[in-house]
């Protein structure tokens, strides 16, 4: 038996993944378990639950892999400073202590994270191949061109290349500072939303603006060639010198500054946010079909931070040339770890890889489960109200009338999501069909920006019924972004009479509003019956009652907190917003049959 433990760490998303004889075991992030939203630490509480999951000790572990090349990396902050000095030097001490304690000194930090316990030696990836080998190896592609965009690993912000059988070849870079993901995160700031974390909100405020700068942005800040590479103007930049993203002449070029994060919104910042998107929607099409002249290759795999970018996603998959991509669940740092893993055990040690139809990364439902006696047990430990159902059809059955009667459901069930998307483990489920529900979830339960869009979840053998994709097209880890099809529109009355701004909410566009973004779109989740169980079950029976097979789907948690993990974590989410119902494996809890004094304080 060999075990590959793989690690991302100390500088966004830490995690942890184990691979062992080439299957993938557990995969989770830190910041689960420390419930401090993108954790950066060593992941010693995601190592922990690894070794635990595979019934290994770290002196089991035969190879240990991290996700980047810290040295090269530090020699292009050192390069970068230099450079620009003395202007960085602000930002220069403020890198330096966790470098000097932390970073230069990886092998320490590991030893000491692995409770020394781990004798053997260290393999260090590089950045992009780390993510390359996260979306091509789990693929269930033979061979596939691989594509990662992010914002910057050593020195390489995006690169491009081929998988084939057990191997990954990357053959062309982007370089620092020149990086479609710097560029997405400076105009996050620019917006007023925060750097690595909200990019998503930028994402989803793009469709209530207009893109009017567009021209402004590719004629100024960047020059962009066909195959998509590009040269960004520095001057209007300030992250490689500074504290802030953008600079004076950003200011002066837009006729206005930075937003101040939690302000009001105006229709600035969404055209703004609007022109970004198409701007960075653009590079990724002009990517995909520079890579696709060059490999050859039919089926595409993309990973890197730019690849949560669904949107863009989605219009490679229907205006590029590839017939399917396949996009990491984890595409962010956090993937690095698995990549790492599956990297060393395919290509490193030369063993065969076997795709099959689906991917081979098991809904990346790759974290923690608890037991119905762990949740019983916690419940009764808060003196909690709950009914316990032992039959599977009588439980779907039970919360499906629920989520038809417009309740609120917290949904708990198996192991826990790998990445940043909620899959039907750790989600919020609500009636799609519901037009209030929304703004209900987003203010009352979610405490978050009222413009942010919901996810549907659908049957996948009903999916093209609903959505412009193909019969049984599979997006079970909902980076893909479809229009709602045109049948299920609500009729509009002009464009005339339609509201700007935010108030564009308010229109309905479809019979399941409450997951129909303002532009008639929808990031689509398909359930199947191999990869979610239960969760399919109650698909099909709230398609039973309602005749409707599309459910909203969100994540499990309120703002600024990581999704839930344990059934406390789950059980304190429901308390603290107006959430209906609690189902954590087969118990159900409704909030008005809950001890008040619960609703004050959680043990």
């Amino acid at each position: 038996m060999t075990s590959i433990l793989g690690i991302s760490a100390f500088y966004h998303d830490s995690a942890a993944a184990l691979v062992v004889d080439g299957k993938i075991v557990a995969a989770a992030q830190e910041e689960r378990f420390t419930r401090k939203k993108h954790d950066e630490s060593f992941p010693q509480n995601a190592v922990e639950y690894c070794l635990r999951a595979a019934g290994l000790k770290a002196e089991d572990i035969d190879f240990v892999g991290f996700y980047d090349k810290p040295l090269l990396k530090f020699e292009r902050l050192l390069e970068t400073y230099l450079a620009f000095a003395p202007r960085g030097i602000a930002s220069f001490f403020k890198a330096m202590p966790l470098w000097l304690n932390k970073k230069l000194y990886l092998p320490r930090e590991m030893n000491r994270g692995l409770n020394y316990q781990y004798k053997k030696r260290y393999v260090f990836l590089e950045h992009h191949e780390s993510h390359a080998a996260s979306a091509f190896f789990p693929s269930p592609f033979e061979e596939a061109a691989t594509l990662t965009l992010d914002g910057v690993g050593e020195w390489a912000t995006a690169s491009f290349g081929v998988g084939s059988g057990n191997r990954i070849e990357l053959s062309h870079e982007l370089h620092f500072p020149h990086s479609l993901g710097l560029l997405y995160s400076a105009f996050t700031y620019f917006t007023g939303f925060r750097v690595n974390s909200g990019e998503y909100k930028l994402m989803g405020l793009a469709p209530y603006g207009e893109p009017r700068f567009f021209d402004l942005i590719l004629e100024n800040l960047l020059d962009l060639k066909k195959d998509g590479s590009f040269r960004l103007d520095m001057s209007y930049f300030n992250y490689c010198q500074g504290l802030t993203m953008t600079s004076e002449k950003m200011n002066r070029l837009f006729s206005r500054g930075p937003r101040s994060p939690e302000s009001e919104l105006n229709q600035s910042d969404m055209d703004i946010a609007a022109s970004i998107q198409a701007v960075t929607e653009e590079i990724m099409l002009r990517c995909a079909r520079h890579v696709y002249a060059k490999t050859g290759m039919s089926d595409l795999v993309m990973a890197g931070g730019v690849a949560l970018n669904c949107v863009g996603n989605g219009r490679i998959l229907r205006e590029g040339p590839f017939e399917n991509i396949w996009v990491q669940p984890a595409a962010g740092d956090a993937g690095g770890a698995l990549g790492t893993a599956l990297f060393i055990w395919h290509q490193l040690l030369d063993n065969a890889r076997h795709p099959g139809k689906r991917d081979s990364q098991y809904g990346s439902l790759l974290g923690p489960s608890f037991s119905n006696a762990e949740g019983s047990r916690y419940f009764d430990e808060q003196n909690a109200c709950y009914h316990r159902f032992d039959d599977e059809e009588e439980l779907c059955q039970y919360v499906a009338d629920l989520l038809a009667d417009g309740k609120v459901v917290g949904w708990m069930q198996g192991r826990m999501e790998f990445g940043p998307r909620a899959l039907g483990a750790r989600s919020i489920l609500g009636d799609a069909r519901d037009k209030e529900m929304q703004s209900v979830m987003n203010l009352k339960i979610k405490y978050r920006e009222s413009f942010r869009p919901f996810a549907p979840a659908v049957l996948e053998e009903r999916v093209d019924e609903y959505f412009d994709m193909r019969p049984r097209e599979q997006s079970p880890y909902m980076l893909l972004v479809a229009p709602v099809r045109e049948s299920r529109r609500a009729p509009m009355n002009g464009t005339d009479s339609e509201p700007k701004g935010i108030d564009r909410i308010k229109i309905i566009r479809s019979e399941i509003p409450a997951v129909t973004h303002v532009d008639s779109s929808a990031r689509v989740q398909t359930v199947d019956a191999a990869r979610n169980g239960r969760y399919h079950r109650l698909l099909q029976k709230f398609e039973e009652k309602t005749g409707c097979p599309v459910i909203i789907n969100t994540s499990f948690n309120v703002r600024g907190e990581p999704i839930v993990c344990t059934p406390k974590d789950a059980y304190r989410c429901f308390m603290t917003t107006e959430m209906d119902v609690l189902v954590v494996e087969n118990c159900v809890l409704l909030k008005n049959e809950q001890p008040k004094e619960n609703r004050q304080g959680i043990d």
